[in-house]
């Protein structure tokens, strides 16, 4: 039995197109996967581009598209200021979607996969909310129980508690945590 091939196609417009994209992509060395649903591309297991279908564009979005030196200004960072390494190539039409650049691209992106570019990611460092240390001063037992747990579980309670507005939802926010706290079980722990 053929296993089905899925296609991240928002809206079900660019099936066409996106096969076209695939068409393309299959003479490159990369190995085609799905992953989060849309067609990725790997090479030795790590990504290095995707395809997908969204209402008004489909697109081919580079992992390290940051890298690629983009002669023909194709590429956008889909979200300024928060993605940093990803780049996408908007296409609002088959015809848009020149193989000879799009190979030249994917080319180059598999390069800059070989090389190992990268880039890393930055420490986030967190502060403690002052709500936060007024129970930890306050209770020795709660002081013990985060002091046990390891730097990175300890962030994920203060960037929880402390990126709310409020001082009503910090609160709230602790008040859901402290019991987490004192068992000794991380905010995340129910995902690992």
């Amino acid at each position: 039995m053929e296993k089905e091939k899925k296609v991240w196609d928002k809206m079900h417009l660019w099936e066409t197109e996106l096969e076209a994209l695939k068409a393309i992509l299959a003479k490159t060395e990369l190995v085609e996967t799905v992953k989060w649903g849309a067609p990725t591309y790997t090479l030795n297991g790590k990504n290095v581009l995707g395809i997908g279908g969204f209402t008004n564009y489909f697109t081919i979005w580079f992992y390290k598209g940051v890298f690629l030196k983009d002669p023909a200004n194709v590429l956008v960072n889909a979200q300024e200021g928060t993605t940093k390494s990803l780049r996408q190539w908007r296409f609002e039409t088959k015809d848009d979607a020149n193989e000879k650049l799009i190979l030249q691209y994917a080319a180059e992106a598999i390069e800059v996969e070989k090389a190992g570019m990268a880039i890393k990611p930055q420490k986030k460092e967190f502060s403690i909310p002052e709500v936060l240390q007024k129970e930890l001063d306050a209770s020795a037992e709660l002081a013990a129980a985060f002091a046990a747990f390891k730097p990175y579980k300890q962030n994920e309670f203060l960037e929880y508690v402390g990126s709310a507005k409020r001082l009503e939802t910090q609160i709230s926010r602790l008040e859901k945590v402290k019991p987490l706290i004192l068992e000794g079980r991380g905010l995340n722990d129910k995902y690992r």
